[in-house]
């Protein structure tokens, strides 16, 4: 019988090693995925402002300009960070409170069955590929936004422009951000709901101030996945961006640029300098999206310093 325990118990020790061995392993490869990526880029990239590069451009003239012209190798990317800022600002400005309060009919006020049908479709509009999105944008969107301008006595690009890029934004980061935020609103525990109800609040002061309180670190986190796709969407944004190469511009109805879209375009038919400094713009991507997700942290502990 003392046999057979300690058996069970070597075999059982052996098998938690090993697994606790694969996680490693696993968390190891994903880990030196993300260095070497960033790596290579940052290496690529910093390589057009060393003196050795062929056709070296200034640091200061990149950072500062607002013109982005291939044919006379003019690159600045200030204004394309501008438009970024701009596009992905408005796009979570107008998806993130529909995602929010979506996902509170959905959790908290919905039917059951209906709530599971609306999960459902969130769920697969989550999974639609970008491509498709932009070719709903560019077939759908831009006359939208054509027709819009029109109504309002302005004059398009074919519907291609800042608005477009917007509304395009929004539609795809709704589905991530709903998703995110119906997980966390089924964490919040019945207890403080129960306990806010029997205080005399209603129903929707609960759902406001306890369920979405309660549930805002699995809200923000959304949030931060939602922005980061945003900025980092290329090919969809492409199709309506139209790829302007002075800036920045506020007109919803002109075409703009964002860091992403100057990656992307013509990047088969460049080489050399023009192919090696887009390389540049994803650090600058990378770097965006780093600080706008320490800014979203920031305000997410502030918020809950404030409730707590």
């Amino acid at each position: 019988m003392n046999s057979s325990v300690t058996r069970y118990q070597k075999r059982k020790k052996i098998v938690d090693l090993f697994f606790i061995g694969l996680f490693r392993l696993a968390g190891i490869i994903a880990a030196s995925a993300i260095v070497l990526i960033f790596v290579f880029i940052f290496k690529r990239g910093i390589s057009v402002f060393l003196p050795n590069y062929p056709d070296q451009i200034s640091l200061w003239k990149f950072l500062t300009g607002f013109q982005w012209q291939s044919s006379t190798q003019t690159y600045g990317v200030l204004f394309i960070i501008i438009n970024t800022l701009i596009s992905a600002f408005f796009a979570m400005l107008l998806a993130f409170p529909i995602s929010v309060l979506t996902a509170l009919f959905i959790v908290k006020i919905a039917p059951k069955k209906l709530g599971e049908i609306l999960t459902t479709v969130i769920e697969l509009l989550a999974a639609i590929p970008s491509v498709v999105y932009g070719v709903f944008a560019s077939g759908v969107i831009v006359g939208w936004v054509d027709s819009l301008a029109k109504v309002m006595g302005y004059s398009t690009f074919g519907g291609r422009s800042l608005l477009a890029v917007i509304i395009l934004l929004a539609l795809m980061t709704l589905p991530t951000m709903t998703s995110l935020s119906i997980v966390a609103i089924k964490t919040v525990k019945p207890q403080l709901e129960l306990a806010s109800l029997a205080l005399g609040a209603s129903k929707t002061q609960t759902n406001f101030k306890v369920v979405l309180t309660s549930a805002k670190s699995g809200i923000f986190a959304g949030l931060i996945l939602g922005l980061a796709r945003a900025f980092g969407e290329a090919t969809a944004v492409s199709m309506v961006a139209g790829n302007k190469s002075v800036g920045p511009t506020l007109n919803p109805f002109d075409i703009t640029r964002t860091l992403t879209s100057t990656m992307l375009s013509g990047l088969k038919e460049t080489t050399g300098l023009d192919y090696d400094v887009r390389f540049s713009v994803g650090i600058v991507l990378m770097i965006t999206i780093l600080i706008s997700n320490l800014l979203i942290h920031h305000v997410k502990k502030k918020i809950g310093s404030e409730h707590a």
